[in-house]
């Protein structure tokens, strides 16, 4: 499996001094990714080019469901309904409680309630304001009520922005596992507003920056560097170098995706590196105490390592992501007061979407810029590298 962004046919993001445009291109699926700055007055404008694009939702009187958290609404809810208002949008909004619990069956029933309570139909349109708990419960909300409605991504954090958000991957969680219930559902279109890294609390943008840097690591080398000589204007949340690095990412995944949009051939399996680390840690700490993006930083430094065990990458390999993942000020290692047992872990990890008949696979560099899906590797490699990565 070649994943080296050297060896694809890629498309540049188009851009002009203050938006970016990525397309998705999954023939009747396909739609745009709007990255602007301070552009939430443009949104009516781009919906409709939208609807456009899919004749089966275009309305005269358009109607959707505003889905956002308890933070975010008091943020950007005033910025995004007022102009679709405006425009003759006929607009209800949930609310649901910020946090990864809100990726749970009795939320998705409040936005089932919405829907219902509102007549939706068909060409209702179910928009989600918030994170990637708000995206993924709100895509698998429309992904299941009355078999399918259109649904719109607005992501307001640099994670969502650059990963849940493009792909049409939507789901919620199961107490015992991260996502296990889910659906593809591609939006109808995705529109970032890179104005919201303003408000994003600390934390928060640091999750989204181990994403970033995945995308280095598993397709592109070049970008790998690019972030390495950025480091500062990422620290110091730059909009230019921030609108051009979310492009980037999105192009990135967006490659993959429409060479694997339902994840058949392997080929997205790809941006899943760190992850089976990362899903293990966060389901066994209890959602929330390690934010996913800090999960999967840990998770990448955990694969980085079993890699160099495996005799798949070097030393060098292994301090050279490391040392970009500390100037981000992202965590390389499990706090130890969220520690458990090796075989808790691996017991978890067996569950991940990416094993067979319960053994564990994983993605593995070979070089920056290249990862592949490992079978059959020693459970006791596991158990070190856990145990090691334990500070």
């Amino acid at each position: 499996m070649n994943n080296d962004s050297s060896s694809q046919s890629q498309r540049a993001a188009s851009s002009t001094a203050d938006r970016s445009q990525v397309t998705v291109d999954l023939g009747a699926r396909t739609y745009d990714i709007e990255i602007a700055t301070d552009g939430w007055a443009n949104l009516p404008h781009w919906l409709k080019n939208w609807t456009e694009r899919f004749p089966h939702w275009k309305t005269d009187h358009p109607q959707g469901v505003v889905v956002t958290d308890s933070n975010v609404g008091k943020l950007y809810g005033e910025k995004l309904l007022p102009p679709l208002r405006e425009a003759g949008w006929k607009l209800e909004k949930v609310t649901v409680p910020a946090g990864e619990g809100a990726k749970s069956a009795e939320q998705v029933s409040v936005i089932y309630d919405a829907l219902v309570d509102m007549k939706a139909d068909r060409k209702t349109v179910v928009i989600a304001l918030g994170g990637g708990v708000v995206g993924d419960l709100s895509g698998f909300a429309a992904a299941t009520y009355g078999r399918g409605i259109p649904f719109v991504q607005c992501p307001t954090t640099l994670l969502a922005d650059v990963d849940s958000s493009v792909g049409g991957k939507v789901g919620i969680n199961h107490p015992r596992g991260k996502n296990l219930i889910g659906a593809f559902h591609q939006p109808m279109g995705v529109y970032i507003d890179t104005t919201c890294m303003t408000s994003l609390p600390d934390r928060d943008y640091r999750s989204g920056l181990a994403e970033v840097v995945k995308y280095g690591v598993i397709m592109d080398a070049n970008f790998f560097e690019e972030l390495e000589n950025n480091v500062a204007a990422l620290n110091e949340r730059n909009a230019d170098v921030l609108r051009n690095v979310i492009a980037k990412c999105c192009r990135l995944k967006a490659d993959v995706v429409e060479q694997d949009e339902m994840e058949r051939s392997g080929l997205r399996a790809i941006l899943n590196y760190g992850h089976t680390f990362a899903h293990a840690y966060e389901a066994l700490s209890g959602y929330g105490e390690l934010m996913h993006g800090e999960a999967v930083s840990i998770g990448m430094m955990d694969a980085a390592i079993l890699s160099e065990k495996l005799g798949r990458v070097d030393q060098a390999f292994v301090g050279r992501q490391r040392q970009l993942l500390d100037s981000l000020h992202l965590p390389t290692r499990l706090p130890q007061e969220l520690a458990k047992p090796a075989e808790d872990y691996i017991a978890c990890m067996r569950l991940d979407k990416k094993s067979v008949a319960g053994q564990l696979r994983f993605i593995l560099p070979t070089r920056l810029g290249h990862v592949e899906t490992v079978a059959d590797v020693p459970e006791e490699l596991v158990t070190e590298t856990l145990q090691e990565g334990q500070s």
